[in-house]
């Protein structure tokens, strides 16, 4: 038997090499110009006006399961004119162009038919180019039309983006006259949400009405079951009293009379045990709520409390808090709580440690980050585009400090920025209009100051802007509606009540009503269109007491609830109102 015969090594085949086409543009151009002409089609679509579209039955059966069960499954494979029903002439020519180009236009004329008949013919690219379009197009008055075609079309992302614009846009989306057609069982479905968003729960009682006004011979009796769903225990007593108890709807319905009874009942007793807990009690997730951290010199320097400004209720926030005196605190991405610097418990070192907290988290607790290049105590903190500012403070190393540094929370890296121009001790600060402003305190020599300095994020350089009308230290801080407020402080003889403003636009400081109350070191938030001022020291005690500020009115008012404890120089965040924060 001959040997087979070897390959010699250096012959040997190489192994297979696959050659792909790198483009398919030329293939396109040439089924299309194919189409055009009329040459090798076997397929004729006819529209209900009459139009007549060639085609080849391989090349859509090839992009549409819709044709391809047509032309395999069905009798339409041995014809050549088949009637395409319940789609658009143009939409069905722009779908077919589409299968031969592998291009579409979509625009706000096109995509109300583009859409159905992409569904129709299973185009899922096609109908997803929709979505993404409708997606950049939704604003509120059309967002509830939108959720109705998802739905309807079975768009799953779209769905659920609609929902959740519709819930963040609430106040402004049911001004619409989409929202006045939607069914009873979708009003409920809004309402009852905990992530709907409004100002206030008095916005939700009043789109309720409307939308019963609408129709009212056949929508009244839906009332009562609406009304389950409105807090009204969250709205105020003076509301309750001048706008729901005097709503003509509501005076015959005994259902909703116990409405409203259960809703000043809330606010007579102010004793949760006291109150069935019930859905119309707890505030929804989206609402903020003021967290109050620490203080100065007082046996409750550790204490968490929060505000919820639907309830009138201080409550003492879970222990996951931190329980660092003394140190900055500030908000990150909307939800991440940072706490920077402080003391330890001991009062013996000051701290260069940073603390991050997820508030949204299921079970929050607080993760140690990177640390500052400084130790701080009593540092002031803003944010600005996510950047952590921390500014000033002092250590047991070296005392009063004007240096500065930033903490990117992209790299999680510190680095140091420019220094205060001089030394500057129990000053305030403000982010507005994504600049730092300091204001106030006091110099090395203990005198009180009226300066303002201005950091510029961009060119890292501090400058001076206008004076305010009087010297203030221990001055609360606090930016509404584009506006600066300077709050309360020392002038180095009296505790000042007064306030004054600065704009950017005109430069100058601008004095406000004076608060109820004289305070030095309180703490300064904006929420829901209110200025609070919390806490405090007037001249002979530490204050449980807070008060906001109408910018609509020029007034104070005081809040009817006092903290549990007194508390100066606490730091006061608004923050979305934690899952694990509850109703007590």
């Amino acid at each position: 038997m001959q040997n087979s015969k070897q390959i010699p090594e250096t012959r040997r085949c190489k192994p297979a090499k696959l050659y792909e086409k790198s483009s398919f543009v030329d293939i396109y151009e040439v089924l299309q110009s194919l189409r055009n002409g009329e040459v090798f089609c076997d397929i004729k679509l006819e529209t209900d006006d009459n139009k007549i579209i060639f085609a080849h039955k391989v090349v859509l059966a090839s992009a549409s399961q819709y044709f391809h069960a047509m032309f395999t499954k069905f009798l339409e494979g041995n014809l050549d004119l088949v009637v395409i029903r319940q789609i658009d002439s143009t939409a069905l020519l722009h779908l077919v162009n589409f299968i031969y180009s592998g291009k579409i236009m979509v625009t706000e004329e096109t995509v109300q038919v583009l859409l159905p008949g992409a569904n129709l013919l299973q185009l899922e690219e096609v109908k997803q180019a929709c979505c993404d379009f409708l997606q950049t197009q939704l604003c509120p008055a059309n967002c509830i039309d939108i959720n109705a075609i998802a739905n309807l079309y079975n768009c799953t992302e779209l769905l659920t983006s609609s929902e959740q614009y519709i819930q963040q846009h609430y106040s402004e989306v049911v001004g619409s006259e989409d929202f006045l057609s939607l069914s009873s069982a979708q009003v409920i479905k809004l309402i009852s949400s905990d992530k709907l968003k409004v100002s206030s729960e008095e916005k939700v009682f009043e789109s309720v009405i409307r939308w019963v006004k609408h129709e009212l011979g056949s929508r009244k009796c839906f009332l009562p079951h609406l009304l389950e769903y409105v807090r009204l225990p969250l709205t105020s007593k003076n509301y309750i009293i001048d706008k729901v108890v005097e709503e003509p709807l509501l005076k015959n319905c005994f259902k909703c009379k116990d409405y409203i009874s259960e809703a000043l009942n809330f606010h007579i007793l102010k004793a949760a045990e006291l109150i069935p807990q019930n859905i119309r009690h707890q505030p929804r997730y989206g609402d903020k709520v003021i967290l109050v951290d620490g203080g100065m010199d007082t046996n409750v320097s550790k204490g968490i409390e929060w505000y919820d400004p639907k309830t009138d209720r201080w409550q003492y926030a879970p222990e996951m808090f931190t329980t660092r005196e003394g140190a900055g605190l500030a908000v990150v991405k909307e939800n991440l709580v940072f706490a920077v610097g402080g003391v330890d418990k001991n009062h013996v070192e000051t701290l260069r440690s940073v603390a991050v907290l997820d508030v949204t988290s299921e079970s929050p607790y607080w993760i140690q980050t990177v640390d500052m290049i400084v130790k701080r105590e009593y540092p002031v903190v803003g944010v600005i585009n996510n950047y952590l500012y921390v500014v000033g403070g002092f250590n047991t190393d070296d005392g009063d400090l004007n240096s500065a540094e930033m903490f990117d929370y992209n790299t999680q890296k510190w680095s140091m920025i420019s220094s205060l121009p001089f030394i500057r001790c129990s000053f305030g600060a403000g982010v507005l209009n994504n600049l730092l402003y300091v204001v106030g305190g006091y110099d090395q020599s203990l005198r009180d100051l009226d300066t303002v300095e201005c950091y510029h994020p961009s060119f890292d350089t501090w400058k001076p802007v206008a004076k305010m009308s009087v010297c203030r230290s221990d001055v609360g801080v606090g930016v509404l509606d584009g506006v600066l407020y300077a709050v309360g402080g020392y002038d180095g003889l009296n505790y000042l009540s007064s306030v004054e403003t600065y704009r950017p636009s005109t430069g100058v400081w601008t004095s406000i009503t004076d608060m109820h109350l004289p305070r030095r070191h309180p703490g300064v938030v904006a929420l829901d269109g209110l200025l609070y001022v919390v806490g405090g020291l007037d001249d002979s005690h530490f204050l449980y007491s807070s008060e906001f500020y109408n910018p609509q009115t020029n007034s104070w008012t005081m809040v009817t609830t006092s903290m549990n404890d007194e508390r100066i120089h606490a730091v006061v965040l608004a923050i979305n109102r934690p899952r694990h924060f509850t109703t007590c």
